[in-house]
């Protein structure tokens, strides 16, 4: 028999700063079919992707479920579980299931060995149950990521923002977060920044519109102490800051916030936007390559690292 619970997210944090809130939907959680493997009721975003890699690897084998589960010797409702990120998967019965698909991607299936045998809990894990799920999976997916790359048309990009910014434009939010949870976030963005900062960090490039620079989200002052933060990232090896002027001709890009993930090999990109509802993870192919393609245009648009640099300095001086 099957069980149900109401699971609640109260804040989703998105990756320019702001906050909305919403309820997940009622979720299903089943016994395993499995002696010994527990069915997860909430999988991360990452447990989920190793299970679409799979269940991808299967179609493009022309297997259904059922005809996979015969192959590798399992159940389909024990199939189901492992495509959904519900139960994992041990590296032998992976293994099986790429040669039963005649994957020849040696190094996918290698990256998928090593994620379903990823078994270190990151920082993060000190906030569940007490941000929301998405939050948690952004700060993981910048922590996997050999590369970054954002725009931001409105916010300054949230691994770029100094605290007082963050405190203003999190504030902001309706309903408005009390004081417990305005500090939680605050604290889990600034603990976010830090990705940028460990022995071996991600490349980082960061297109910013020049409205972002100039909006006050909070007072004059702390768009100095922001703008002065920025200069300092920029300067970093690494990290690149480019600047999209107002007077750029043909740009039509400020109303799509991206951050773009590059996984340690190319079909295991992600791509995070940010809509009305809350924050959305994307995967397919075809929508990997729109958003590589949206973020080289921008870049096409935007001046140079040193330009821009300079651009900043200018607006610095106008506060």
């Amino acid at each position: 028999m099957s069980a149900s619970r109401k699971v609640r997210h109260k804040v989703v944090a998105d990756i320019g700063g702001r906050q909305s809130y919403t309820t997940n939907a009622c979720r299903i959680v089943e016994k395993s079919e499995a002696p010994g493997m527990a069915v997860r009721s909430q999988p991360t975003a990452r447990q989920v992707r190793l299970g679409i890699e799979l269940r991808k690897m299967r179609e493009a084998a022309g297997l259904t479920a059922r005809e996979a589960a015969e192959r590798v010797g399992t159940t389909s409702a024990q199939m189901s579980h492992v495509e959904a990120g519900r139960t994992g998967v041990s590296e032998e019965r992976l293994r099986g299931m790429a040669t039963y698909y005649a994957c020849l991607d040696d190094a996918l299936i290698d990256e998928l060995v090593a994620m379903a045998a990823e078994r270190d809990k990151g920082w993060w894990e000190e906030h569940r149950g007490t941000l929301a799920h998405a939050a948690l999976d952004l700060a993981e997916l910048e922590h996997r990521s050999r590369r970054l790359r954002t725009f931001q048309g409105v916010y300054i990009p949230g691994l770029l923002q100094v605290e007082n910014y963050t405190r203003a434009l999190m504030a902001y939010g309706v309903p408005q977060p009390s004081t417990r949870q305005l500090d939680a976030l605050v604290a889990f963005r600034m603990r976010r920044r830090e990705v940028l900062e460990g022995e071996s960090p991600p490349a980082y490039e960061a297109v910013v519109h020049e409205a972002a620079l100039r909006t006050l989200v909070a007072d004059r002052e702390v768009a100095r102490q922001q703008l002065a933060f920025v200069l300092e990232q920029g300067e970093r090896s690494g990290i690149t800051v480019r600047v999209v002027p107002f007077d750029a001709e043909g740009f039509g890009g400020v109303g799509t916030p991206v951050l773009y993930a590059y996984g340690p090999v190319p079909r295991l990109d992600t791509v995070h936007i940010d809509v009305p509802h809350g924050p959305i993870l994307l995967d397919a192919e075809s929508q990997l390559a729109r958003y590589r393609v949206f973020l080289d245009k921008a870049l096409a648009f935007s001046l140079s690292a040193e330009r821009s640099q300079e651009f900043i300095h200018t607006i610095m001086r106008q506060l």
